[in-house]
């Protein structure tokens, strides 16, 4: 069983997070993608390949998401990367991180590189979705949608069984947070995983976070007839191989 401890930032405000502490270990840090959670199945998976080999883990809810206090239209990328630098310093501190990033996490897992440049020693994107606010949503709204955004502060995004309310506010902070024409200079190891068959996040994703790195040893797995969330037992299998080829 998963248990769960909770970071208190204010009297109103808690981050609920997952951690395994190990001395002198490298730590797994994983974060979740957007409007998701640690119910699933990667956290568990990755905690428990953490817990087998002797590694160190982190993985935390930012705020408005799972059991992390806040409201989700309040929240945007400059607050969860926030959120998720306190949790690393708090938890695995000088320890070396190997991080891996679900969709949007992939973009919360690039802007911790200039905190933690140092200490990063691997970085494993799936599904990566870094600028996907402007690219994939803002972009592709109509002229109708646009106008109910500016007039309104948010729009209810239909997609799926899914609505993704998304305020105006969160899309204005994602264009204060692109990371895909930097570069990072890090000799680490960066591998991409995606779906072929994602119908969320595009492949060029992936391959557009590649070109960030200089220096890193990097790689592109497209998993065959994989789908956004990579979750099944062969695609979790898949994914522990790689991190295990980082390590």
């Amino acid at each position: 069983m998963k248990k769960f401890n909770y970071l208190i930032l204010t009297s109103t405000k808690k981050i609920r997070y997952l951690k395994h502490i190990q001395k002198n270990a490298d730590y797994i840090v994983f974060l979740h993608g957007f409007m998701s959670d640690l119910e699933g199945k990667k956290p568990k998976t990755f905690l428990e390949f953490a817990k087998k080999n002797r590694l160190g883990f982190l993985a935390l809810e930012y705020s408005g998401h799972g059991k992390s206090t806040g409201k989700f239209t309040n929240g945007n990328i400059s607050k969860w990367s926030k959120e998720t630098n306190l949790l690393i310093k708090r938890i695995v501190k000088k320890n070396k991180i190997i991080l891996i990033g679900s969709s949007m996490g992939a973009w919360i897992s690039l802007n911790q590189f200039k905190f933690f440049k140092h200490q990063i020693k691997g970085f494993i994107g799936i599904g990566s979705a870094p600028e996907f606010l402007e690219n994939l949503m803002w972009k592709k709204f109509s002229k109708k949608m646009k106008s109910e955004t500016l007039k309104n502060g948010i729009y209810n995004l239909k997609h799926g069984n899914y609505t993704y309310p998304i305020s105006l506010q969160l899309l204005q902070d994602g264009r204060k947070n692109k990371v895909l024409k930097k570069k990072i200079i890090s000799k680490i190891n960066v591998t991409m995983i995606h779906g072929e068959k994602d119908e969320v996040v595009p492949i060029s994703y992936s391959k557009k976070v590649l070109k960030i790195f200089k220096n890193a040893k990097k790689k592109l797995v497209i998993i065959k007839n994989g789908d956004h969330s990579l979750s099944s037992p062969k695609e979790l299998k898949l994914l522990k191989k790689e991190i295990k080829l980082i390590i």
